[in-house]
């Protein structure tokens, strides 16, 4: 009598976390390194019979100087308790320590998410309550910034991307993360900057380029890929698409210390223009903690003044007025330390308040397609006719 086949038991269902074996890096390690640290002061201090706290670095204003040696942005000394058994400090604390739970799991599997990507990592309503861990993506932001600045780690570092916008082309090579890409071959749209660009991630494998020019608006960037400026000038051209994300600033600190690019930026002639500028070259208040790794001191100003209305003879038409939060914002900028004491800025902002308009880099195709970048920038470079 033939035997009975016994059925084949199914294999169990795969974890979305792989046990695959990773290979971490040094940054990988010192990442773990200070995320136990901080798992194992909650021990500690419970040992100890103390209330647990955290010290997060005070994120405002007030807690920012300017080093004018460096000439960039730091954050100081204030601190701010947040501690488990207080009543209005316990979700927080507790939020604290589910971001790095969830940072520490990124990291040791290998794997990388968005911010919004974190959040419902963490979300969940805790057992035996109604409560969720958190509401909103407006709560787990913060919560994500401070564990960033107490760890004195950069947000990638933790494994976490922000949206990536940003592009480059030009005269260099790049390995990404295993990739060879060639910025002179990629053709309308370029090579576009991810959020992770740190020494494991991206590579510079050779470059040839004498400067970096980095435009303010992708619709301005369009303009000089096309004319193959970068070509032309031997350059590379980059873009953030307004204020540039952490990827696109970070990309530009290693170009300009790794590979000792100058970085020349344009921006329309209005204070979001000078603020973009102010954030590049001194760093944010926000990420003042890691204005050493974003910040470009040396970076200069190449873009619209506020003269340039009468210098390059444009049309009335193309004034855009100023309205009161304009004015406000302008006298703010003019009042920073690192433009407080430069005439030349000073001159630029009250020349700008004179004329009661700002004018956009676009506004200078009413000169000709392509006069910004055949005569306009050329002849500023030539010149050296930049802000610093």
């Amino acid at each position: 009598m033939a035997k009975k086949k016994t059925a084949k038991k199914a294999a169990p269902a795969a974890r979305s976390d792989s046990k695959e074996k990773v290979t971490l890096t040094q940054r990988d390690k010192k990442t773990i390194g200070s995320l136990t640290s901080l798992a194992d002061s909650v021990v500690t201090a419970a040992q100890r019979t103390r209330d647990p706290k955290l010290d997060i670095p005070t994120r405002s204003l007030s807690n920012v100087k300017y080093n004018k040696s460096q000439r960039i942005l730091e954050m100081g000394k204030n601190t701010t308790a947040r501690q488990l058994f207080n009543l209005n400090q316990a979700k927080s604390y507790m939020q604290t320590m589910l971001a790095a739970s969830g940072c520490k799991r990124l990291v040791e599997s290998g794997k990388t998410t968005s911010i919004r990507g974190l959040y419902y990592l963490m979300k969940h309503t805790i057992a035996g309550t109604k409560e969720e861990t958190f509401s909103d993506q407006a709560e787990s932001d913060p919560i994500i910034e401070d564990l960033e600045v107490l760890l004195n780690s950069l947000r990638e570092e933790l494994h976490l991307y922000a949206q990536q916008r940003g592009s480059m082309v030009g005269n260099i090579i790049l390995n990404d993360k295993g990739d060879t890409i060639d910025c002179s071959r990629m053709g309308s749209g370029g090579y576009g900057i991810p959020s992770i660009v740190e020494e494991d991630v991206i590579q510079f494998v050779e470059c040839g380029a004498d400067f970096v020019l980095h435009v303010e608006k992708d619709t301005v960037w369009q303009r000089f890929n096309e004319d193959k400026f970068w070509k032309k000038h031997n350059c590379i051209l980059t873009h953030g698409s307004g204020q540039p994300p952490r990827g696109v600033r970070r990309l530009l600190h290693r170009l300009h210390n790794e590979l000792k690019l100058p970085i020349y930026c344009v921006f329309d002639n209005d204070p979001w223009g000078y603020y973009i500028y102010s954030v590049i070259k001194q760093g944010s208040i926000n990420l003042a903690y890691e204005s050493k790794r974003m910040a470009v001191p040396e970076a200069k100003f190449l873009g619209l003044r506020a003269i340039d209305y009468e210098r390059c003879n444009l049309n009335p038409s193309v004034q855009i007025a100023l309205n009161d939060t304009d004015r406000k914002r302008a006298k703010q900028i003019a009042k920073y330390p690192w433009f407080e004491q430069k005439k030349t800025w000073q001159k630029e902002i009250g020349k700008l308040l004179e004329n009661g308009f700002k004018l956009e880099v676009e506004a200078l195709i009413s000169q000709g397609l392509s006069y910004v970048t055949e005569e306009y920038v050329p002849q500023r470079l030539e010149d050296q006719t930049w802000l610093d």
